[in-house]
């Protein structure tokens, strides 16, 4: 996109003199970032001198960078390190005390934490903002909160309210709410033809506090199937509907011809893919052997082939500018998003049984101590002998069901993983077994059950296959001196270390802070509390110690696998940092297939120069994708546990503490998950004071002591499926009447600050002694 170069004046903005020529990413993003006014195209234009010839190009770059969702979108990160808000940063505006707009970042990573409620400070003509507008804000500390000063307003089509119609006793309609984030109803000024209990999106007008909703698209019944996934990608603006023109080239890629005499034959080997009983898709695949070279004895060969979805997804492609704008698939309970069209993740580029498919192998040499020793990359076509559930490949194992490849397949594998596990257990890395939750639903949609997935030696077993091959590619590229998308976990910074510290003092352990700190380190805290009653509060602790991984092209390592240097590569269908991973390896290793014939589909599958130089930057956008389809995941899973204990609201039920705060604590039901809050409010007239450094609220006169981790019995007081919330009562309080409690529209605000029944105990002040 090159242009004439320019005289060396050009037009300032906000008192910073611009380069001349035509802007780059960079400085298109600054300049939008910078702007003291709403920075559209004209705007740019004006300030960079372009004319002519140059606008057009300009209103392509804008385009491509809309595609590549980097216009309108805050710094990946939500918050900073320690877990506070960022200087510049996306919020929402969710609610008006008074006249104050208040507003809450619109991604909040800190589980057990509220997002913290800035107040947004407009300049010049007041009212120009309303409930449900994003905005660009520079934050600041402001005595014992944050305050936000707005940069610019975000797109419009970002602005919608969504939420689910209802009547009052008086017959007005309000505007329910879906995110819980937001604590206020809207009343609605034009329902259209939306009708009580639809779940719909609306536009908001007005001024503050004279906020209405105007609907503009009815979504339908908020129970219906697929509607909790459904405001999940509505709320966090995830695209779900790929344009034609991606479509149509899906199709065009799918019927490329496979160059099976240009590729390694792998067809004769029985390779199997071991995936979750419910996967919609299948992208990997392994096979191993015993090795019979006599200087690897007691080794293994092994292969792991990966779909070959770089032959399909070409840089600059319509595909790839689609991909690179979802970041990655988001799985729901009832549905999946997927990164690419179905005609290739669920067909061209999915590894089904007895069909020869395109593949990436990775093949690894492994000696008897399980160390990876060589590795190779080759572009191959292989014939998947079977697709199996983690639960039958396991009961083959076991003796608990006849399975043919036993011998053949199975058996090998698992005689390998034996060596790799023995690698693993030596590197120590981080040893933290979280529970994942599993949301079953029968033909209709409708909820079965909420359990935990079981943990099998399977999973453990295609877990650590994928580890050796995400090394092996992250090694290979370095070795080629080629570019790398790291996945980066960093070490806990000092400041989680020291609240670490004073956390464990309060249950008289000692965590030293001079020495060196690995994996090793926690897991050795691990084993010393044993099966003790304190171990699993521990263990919530010490993963709120970490940091949150991330995609970047620097190598800081990953500390959570005590590895040097790591990368995605195994899940192209589905992420796309394993795709650049992908054409990478095609361009290291020289393995570039003939060009399509036609023209409609580019010809290489390597990297391209667009790829190396902006690396950096789709690290952080995707990184940022990845938050958005964790956060939608989870939201969703709460919806669907907020329905199903929706019928046993007013019962006891068995809960685990998972955060405490000043003004309650958060507690999630056992094998089920959900978080809901305990208000101090309701914990009687007792005071309490908040010990901060231990975690815990404790009863100045009972002495009872509520802290992270701590299982209790709690009753179920309300359980909203609309937006996944959940509150509890304490047993010994009187029972709710007439089932979920009801919100009193005529209730004054909620009492800013402390509760009245909570005193404060920080972290510098010393530690309440047990």
């Amino acid at each position: 996109m090159a242009s004439t170069p320019k005289n060396k004046a050009s037009v300032p903005a906000r008192s910073k003199v611009r380069p001349a020529g035509f802007p780059t990413r960079d400085e298109v993003m600054d300049f939008i970032a910078t702007s003291d006014q709403p920075a559209g195209k004209r705007e740019i234009a004006k300030a960079f001198g372009l004319k002519g010839q140059e606008k057009i190009a300009l209103k392509a770059l804008l385009k491509d960078m809309a595609d590549e969702g980097l216009i309108d979108l805050g710094p990946a990160r939500a918050f900073h390190k320690m877990g506070g808000v960022p200087k510049v940063t996306v919020l929402r505006i969710i609610d008006v005390d008074d006249t104050t707009l208040i507003a809450t970042p619109e991604r909040w990573e800190a589980e057990g934490q509220p997002a913290p409620r800035l107040r947004v400070l407009e300049r010049g003509k007041r009212g120009a903002l309303t409930i449900g507008d994003r905005i660009l804000a520079r934050t600041e500390e402001a005595g014992r909160g944050y305050v936000a000063h707005v940069m610019k307003k975000l797109a419009k089509a970002e602005e919608e309210l969504l939420g689910v119609v209802e009547v009052m006793a008086d017959g007005k309609l309000w505007l329910r709410p879906v995110d819980k984030r937001i604590r206020k109803d809207t009343p609605i000024s034009d329902v259209g033809n939306a009708k009580p209990g639809d779940l719909v999106l609306a536009e908001p007008h007005g001024r503050p506090p004279r906020i209405a909703a105007r609907v503009t698209d009815i979504l339908g019944d908020p129970f219906a199937p697929r509607s909790f996934s459904l405001i999940a990608i509505h709320k966090h603006g995830i695209p779900h509907v790929f344009p034609e023109r991606v479509e149509e080239e899906a199709i065009t890629a799918s019927a490329l011809p496979l160059h099976e005499d240009k590729r390694e034959d792998l067809r004769h080997l029985p390779i199997v893919a071991i995936d979750p009983s419910d996967a919609r898709d299948h992208d990997d695949a392994v096979w191993a052997t015993p090795d019979d070279d006599e200087a690897n004895a007691g080794g293994y060969k092994a292969i792991v082939a990966i779909a070959d979805v770089s032959y399909y997804v070409r840089p600059g492609s319509a595909l790839d500018k689609e991909a690179r704008k979802r970041g990655n698939s988001v799985y729901f309970p009832d549905q999946v998003v997927p990164m690419l069209p179905h005609d290739l993740s669920s067909d061209m580029c999915s590894l089904r049984a007895g069909q020869d498919r395109a593949a990436m192998a990775c093949h690894l040499t492994i000696n008897a101590q399980g160390k990876v020793t060589a590795w190779r990359f080759t572009r191959a076509v292989i014939r998947v002998a079977a697709v199996l559930a983690y639960e039958d490949a396991q009961a083959a194992i076991d003796g608990d069901k006849d399975n043919a490849l036993l011998e053949p397949a199975l058996k090998p594998l698992w005689a390998c993983w034996a060596l790799l596990r023995k690698a693993r257990d030596a590197r120590d890395p981080l040893a933290l077994d979280l529970p994942e939750r599993r949301v079953v639903l029968d033909e209709h949609g409708k909820i079965v059950s909420v359990a935990v997935r079981e943990r099998l030696d399977a999973h453990m077993l295609i877990e650590d296959y994928m580890i050796a091959a995400n090394v092996a590619a992250a090694k290979a590229l370095e070795a080629k001196k080629a570019p790398v998308m790291y996945r980066v976990h960093e070490a806990p910074s000092r400041d989680k270390l020291v609240a670490l510290k004073d956390y464990l003092a309060t249950f008289d352990m000692d965590f030293a802070l001079g020495q060196v700190i690995r994996p090793a380190t926690f897991n050795a805290l691990i084993r010393k509390i044993a099966e003790s009653e304190e171990k699993e509060q521990i263990m919530v602790q010490i993963l709120r110690s970490q940091t949150q991984a991330y995609y970047a092209p620097q190598n800081m390592g990953h500390f959570g696998l005590a590895l040097g240097s790591y990368a995605h590569f195994t899940s192209p269908i589905r992420r796309y940092a394993d795709l650049l991973v992908h054409r990478a390896l095609v361009g290291a290793y020289s393995l570039e297939l003939p060009a399509p014939k036609g023209g409609t589909i580019p010809d290489r599958s390597s990297l391209s120069q667009d790829d190396y130089e902006n690396m950096g930057r789709v690290g952080e956008l995707i990184s940022g994708h990845e938050r958005r389809a964790m956060e939608a995941e989870r939201d969703t899973v709460d919806r669907y546990v907020a329905a199903f204990l929706s019928a046993h609201v007013g019962e006891i039920v068995k809960a685990r503490i998972t955060g405490v705060q000043n003004f309650g604590f958060f507690a999630t039901v056992d094998g089920l998950g959900g978080d809901g809050l305990v208000p101090v409010s309701t914990m009687g007239a007792e005071h309490f004071f908040y010990d901060e450094a231990g975690k815990a609220l404790q009863g100045v006169e009972s002495g009872d002591r509520y802290t992270v981790g701590q299982r209790l019995e709690l009753r179920l007081a309300e359980a909203d499926p609309i937006n996944g919330s959940l509150r509890f009562e304490l047993p010994d309080n009187p029972a709710p009447r007439g089932g979920p409690m009801k919100r009193d529209r005529t209730r004054p605000g909620t009492h800013r600050g402390r509760p009245v029944n909570i005193r404060h105990q920080g972290a510098k002040r010393g530690k309440h002694k047990r």
